[in-house]
C-alpha cells in the first residue's frame, strides 16, 4: 500500500466517508463509501467495490481498491456513519444504487 493509499484511507475514517445503511426490523445491511464525488456499493465480506478503480485494480491483478482497503478498519474501530432506514425503503435505496453504477 503506498503512502497515498494509507493517507486516503486515514482521510475516510476521520471523516466517517463508510457507511452502513441498516433496514429494520430485517436487519438488511447494505455497506456504502463516499469518494471522489461518488458513492460506491462495497460488500466487504466478499472483497467487492463498485468503483472503476477496482474494476481495474481486478483487471491487473490486484485485489481490492482504496475503498475495500478502508471499511475493514473502519468496522474494526467503529468508525462508519450508520443510518437506519425502514424496510420498506429497501427496494427504492437498492434501485438508487445499482442506478449509480
Amino acid at each position: 500500500m503506498s503512502n497515498d493509499d494509507s493517507d486516503r484511507i486515514q482521510m475516510m475514517l476521520d471523516e466517517k466517508r463508510i457507511k452502513l445503511h441498516l433496514f429494520e426490523p430485517s436487519q438488511r445491511k447494505i455497506w456504502t463509501v463516499v469518494g471522489k464525488g461518488e458513492e460506491h456499493w462495497i460488500e466487504p465480506d466478499m472483497n467487492y467495490c463498485s468503483c472503476p478503480g477496482y474494476y481495474f485494480a481486478k483487471l491487473n491483478g490486484k485485489n481490492t481498491c482504496y475503498h475495500l482497503e478502508s471499511a475493514k478498519p473502519a468496522i474494526e474501530s467503529n468508525s462508519f456513519e450508520q443510518i437506519v432506514f425502514s424496510d420498506d425503503e429497501f427496494s427504492d435505496f437498492i434501485f438508487g444504487v445499482v442506478s449509480d453504477l
